[in-house]
C-alpha cells in the first residue's frame, strides 16, 4: 500500500477547499550589483562592487534540531494509538495515489531551470538550506491562495503553489511558504498528516470512514497537526533568516492582499496577538479560545507569529544559526 503525505500551507476545516490568503509585490532574495552614478573624472580607475546573495546551509541539520516540542509531545501521543498507523496504510491505497497524482499533476505547470525558473531557484536555495532535497514544484492556476505538498511512498514528493499566492506574496514570503512545505518532508510527518488533511478535506463523509475515525482521533489528529505546522513555520524561519518576513506571512493570511501591501505592519500584528492572549487568559477567555481552535487544522495565524517570534530570540535558535555555513559570501571584483 502507498503512504501518502499531503501537506497544505493551510486550511478551512470541514471544506473541499485548500486555503489561505497571501501578498506579493516584486521582490527577490537575491541582491543584484548595483553602480551608484556621480561625477567621475576622465581616465580614473573605478571599482565596483558586485554583490552576491549571501546565504547559509545546515549540513548536519536534523529534523529534531528545529521541531516543536507539542509536535514531539503530541507525536508521541499518536505512537502510542494502537494501529493508527497500518490504518493509514489501508484507507491510502491506489485510488488515492491516483486520484491525487492526476488532480494536480494533470492541472498544474511543471517548476524547473527552463520553466518559471525563479521559481525554481527559489526552491532549489530553499532546499540547500535545510539539507534535503528539492521536490518537484508545481505551479496550478487557482484564485485561492494556497500551497502544499504531496508525497507517495515510492515516488519524488512534490510541491504544487496556486497563481493567486505567487501574486500575493513577496519572493522573500514565497520561498518562506517552499521552506515551511519542506519542512513537512523533511520532518517526516507522513500518514499522520494525511490523516489530518484527509479529515479537513472533508473525506471524513465518505461512507464507512467516518465510523473508522472516532471524534476523539479526529481532534488529537488536528492537535498534532496544529503542533507540527509551528515546526513548519520554524522551517521557514531557517530559510529566511528574517522572522519579519514569516510574520508578514502569516499577517498575509489573516488578513492581506496586494492594494494594502505596502500598509501593513508586523510590530502591530505581533502587538495584536499579545492582545489575544491577554484576552485568552481569562478562564472564560480560555474556554472560547479552546473551542475556536479545536478543531482547527493550523493555528491562528497571531499564534502562529507570536510562535515565531519567540524563537527568533531563543537561544536554540541562536545555536542553530552559529552552526551553519557560510555560502556565497560578498564578493568584490
Amino acid at each position: 500500500m502507498a503512504s501518502v503525505l499531503l501537506s497544505s500551507l493551510s486550511f478551512s476545516p470541514k471544506q473541499t477547499t485548500l486555503c489561505f490568503g497571501l501578498n506579493s509585490v516584486n521582490d527577490s532574495r537575491l541582491c543584484f550589483s548595483r553602480i551608484d552614478y556621480g561625477s567621475i573624472k576622465k581616465n580614473r580607475r573605478i571599482r565596483v562592487s558586485v554583490v552576491k546573495a549571501t546565504s547559509v546551509v545546515f549540513r548536519n541539520l536534523d529534523a529534531d534540531d528545529f521541531r516543536h516540542p507539542l509536535d514531539k509531545q503530541n507525536t508521541l501521543i499518536l505512537r502510542a494509538i494502537p494501529g493508527l498507523n497500518e490504518l493509514g496504510k489501508a484507507l491510502l491505497g491506489t485510488v488515492a495515489e491516483q486520484v491525487m497524482l492526476l488532480e494536480n499533476i494533470g492541472t498544474s505547470v511543471l517548476v524547473s531551470k527552463n520553466q518559471l525558473s525563479e521559481l525554481h531557484q527559489l526552491m532549489v536555495e530553499a532546499a540547500e538550506i535545510l539539507n534535503i532535497e528539492a521536490p518537484d514544484l508545481y505551479v496550478r492556476q487557482s484564485p485561492v491562495p494556497n500551497a502544499y505538498t504531496l508525497a507517495v511512498s515510492g515516488k519524488k514528493p512534490f510541491v504544487v503553489v496556486h497563481t493567486s499566492l505567487v501574486e500575493l506574496l513577496t519572493r522573500k514570503e514565497l520561498q518562506a511558504v517552499l521552506a515551511h512545505e519542506l519542512g513537512h518532508l523533511k520532518c517526516d510527518h507522513g500518514v499522520w498528516l494525511t490523516f489530518a488533511n484527509i479529515l479537513t478535506l472533508g473525506a471524513y463523509t465518505v461512507p464507512g470512514l467516518g465510523g473508522i475515525i472516532a471524534q476523539r482521533l479526529e481532534e488529537q489528529l488536528f492537535r498534532w497537526l496544529r503542533a507540527a505546522e509551528l515546526t513548519c513555520d520554524r522551517a521557514a524561519l531557517l530559510v529566511a533568516q528574517d522572522p519579519k518576513v514569516v510574520i508578514s506571512v502569516l499577517m498575509k493570511l489573516a488578513g492581506g492582499c496586494p492594494s494594502m501591501a505596502d500598509q501593513l505592519n508586523v510590530d502591530a500584528f505581533l502587538e495584536q496577538a499579545r492582545s489575544y492572549d491577554r484576552a485568552a487568559s481569562s478562564p472564560v477567555g480560555w474556554y472560547i479560545k479552546n473551542a475556536q481552535t479545536r478543531q482547527l487544522s493550523h493555528p491562528l495565524p497571531v499564534l502562529r507569529a507570536r510562535e515565531i517570534d519567540e524563537w527568533s530570540r531563543s537561544q536554540d535558535y541562536k545555536t542553530l544559526l552559529n552552526r551553519a555555513i557560510q555560502i556565497n559570501s560578498v564578493q568584490k571584483v
